[in-house]
Parts: structure tokens; C-alpha cells; sequence
């Protein structure tokens, strides 16, 4: 199977004219200007050189609303990969985008430039909780554009967050399914963050907003995670992107924030199958455990996390198998 690569083109807030009470692009992506398009040019040419001739390669226009902007101005960008496509350079293009910017003129238009992939922000599939957040959208703007692309050939992803103001573990829940029905071959899981200079912020600090602790995201991310795995639906991403404004703290003011929250996450799923598997044991019973040779990391832990699971039930004639 060939590598992925995804060259990203970072264009925040860039025709949105909404606040939502969690954002603020420019802190979360450290990017305080959307690169001219001339500036696109570069930046391909620049992580070309660290790909691998054979892999799959794309183009991903993220952090704002691309499908927002003028068609004039969204080929600009898009006009500038063309070339690249018809070299062999680059295999495709995907962008993010908003529910209630997609219709027939831009599906066609992103079809006619060899968009593939097109993800929505759906954030929620709760009414209340969109309008709490102020999305400026509904539930029902997500199903007809995700019906839209579906119909149009475009892989859907739609990405979720976890932990928004009136959000619980069983609305979160809610969300993944109506994700997996609305036929969404991938998704991105955020857990809330409260970013300095956001509405957000002034609600955690006069008490009305309170985040997920780091555990409690990653206990709903571990159900999502299997949830979506078992019904096909491929996870692109769990947590924001490690930014120098949120390892270093300048731009995050709390919430469950971790530079390998998805390794916290499958460490937790590993540790529940383990304790699963041990409790089933009948006395001396031997065990084989089939590990997927890219997880046993996940199997020992993040900062060897079920080392000691493993040790205390582990006997000299079990062993792990590799597949």
C-alpha cells in the first residue's frame, strides 16, 4: 500500500465571516496571514522534496471556509496546482470547508479542478449546541451538503469536536453516528480547547465553560475511535496540530491539550482490550494476543503506560503475535 502525503496550505478565517466561540484561527494555526497565492507555489515545491517519488501526494487547503471565497478567487489557488496534477506531481486536491458553502456551481467547479476530497466542519450534529457555539449553520445544512457531495463522487469527511459547551459523552455519540449515516468516509476528532482571545476564553474565566480534563477526552475518543473503525470511516486526525503557540502556552489558555493525544488514545483502548483479554483467562490458560506490528507501541503505552498490565499477567508461555 503507497504512503500518503499531504502538503497543507494553510488559509485561516479566510472568507468566514462567522466567530464561532472556540475560534481563533490565526492562534491555533500560527499562521496570521493566508499565503498569497504566489506564495503556494513555494510551499509545493519546498515538501516535494521530502516525499517519496511513489507516494500518493495532495494538496490540502485547510483553516478556513475555501468554498466561502469568490469562485474567481478560489481558483486562483486552485489553478496553481493544475500543473503539478498534469506532471504527476501531485495526485489530487482536498479542502475544508463550511456546510452551508457548498452547492451545485461549486461542486462543479471543484470537480472540474480535481478536488477529491471535500470535509465540512459539522463540529456537532446537536441543533443546540450548534447554536450555542454559534456555528451559523444547522444540522440540516450538514445533511444536504454532505448528500450533495456524495452525490457529486467527492469523498465526505466531516469533522467532529468533543467537549463544546452542552456537549456530553452520549451527544458526542450522537454526532459519530449521524457522521457514519450521512456516508462521511473520514472525519477529524478535536477535543476543545479554550484559545486566548476567543468568546470561549471569557466564558472559562467567568466560570460558564468548563473543558474535558485530558482523561475524560481521551475516554470519548477512544469509543469514537472504534466506533468509526468498525464502520469504515478512517480517522485523518485526533487533537490539534502541535502548534508553537500551543506547545509553548501563548496561545492556549486550558483545556485537554497533548502533543500524542491519539498515542493517549490508543494506549487506552490497548489497556481496556488487555484487561478484557486477562479477566477472560481461566487459571493457567494460555494466551495469544495478535498485534498489528504497527500498534505494539500502543500495546505497551504511551510512557510504557500497560508495561505493567502486561507484566503482572503475562506468564513465560504466553506470547504476542505479530500480524
Amino acid at each position: 500500500m503507497k504512503s500518503h502525503y499531504t502538503i497543507p496550505i494553510f488559509i485561516p478565517q479566510k472568507a468566514c465571516p462567522f466567530q464561532c466561540v472556540y475560534c481563533n484561527q490565526y492562534k491555533i494555526t500560527d499562521h496570521q496571514q493566508s499565503l498569497e497565492p504566489e506564495e503556494v507555489i513555494n510551499t509545493i515545491e519546498r515538501y516535494l522534496t521530502t516525499f517519496p517519488e511513489k507516494a500518493v501526494k495532495r494538496i490540502g487547503f485547510f483553516g478556513g471556509s475555501f468554498t466561502g471565497m469568490s469562485i474567481e478567487e478560489q481558483n486562483r489557488y486552485l489553478d496553481i496546482v493544475q500543473p503539478y496534477i498534469d506532471a504527476g506531481k501531485i495526485d489530487t486536491i482536498q479542502l475544508s470547508t463550511r456546510p452551508d458553502y457548498i452547492n451545485e456551481e461549486i461542486l462543479e467547479n471543484l470537480k472540474k479542478h480535481r478536488v477529491s476530497i471535500v470535509e465540512l466542519g459539522a463540529q456537532s450534529l446537536d441543533e443546540r449546541i450548534l447554536a450555542i457555539v454559534g456555528r451559523g449553520h444547522s444540522v440540516k445544512d450538514v445533511e444536504e451538503a454532505s448528500k450533495m457531495i456524495n452525490g457529486y463522487g467527492f469523498e465526505l469527511g466531516l469533522q467532529m469536536m468533543i467537549g463544546l459547551p452542552g456537549d456530553t459523552r452520549e451527544g458526542a455519540l450522537r454526532t459519530a453516528h449521524k457522521i457514519i449515516e450521512l456516508g462521511a468516509k473520514n472525519t477529524r476528532i478535536y477535543p476543545t480547547l479554550v484559545i486566548k482571545d476567543t468568546v470561549l476564553e471569557r466564558m472559562y474565566n467567568d466560570g460558564e465553560y468548563t473543558p474535558l480534563s485530558l482523561e475524560e477526552a481521551v475516554a470519548w475518543c477512544s469509543e469514537l475511535m472504534q466506533l468509526f473503525e468498525a464502520n469504515n470511516v478512517k480517522i485523518l486526525r485526533m487533537g490539534l496540530h502541535p502548534s508553537e503557540g500551543l506547545m509553548n502556552h501563548s496561545s492556549l489558555i486550558a483545556g485537554p491539550f497533548h502533543v500524542s493525544f491519539r498515542e493517549l488514545v490508543m494506549t487506552r483502548i490497548w489497556h481496556d482490550r488487555l484487561v478484557k483479554i486477562f479477566a477472560g483467562r481461566n487459571g493457567d490458560e494460555k494466551i495469544v494476543i495478535e498485534v498489528p506490528k504497527d500498534e505494539m507501541r500502543y500495546v505497551i503505552g504511551y510512557g510504557s503506560a500497560n508495561r505493567k498490565l502486561l507484566k503482572d499477567n503475562m506468564l513465560s508461555f504466553d506470547r504476542i503475535n505479530f500480524s
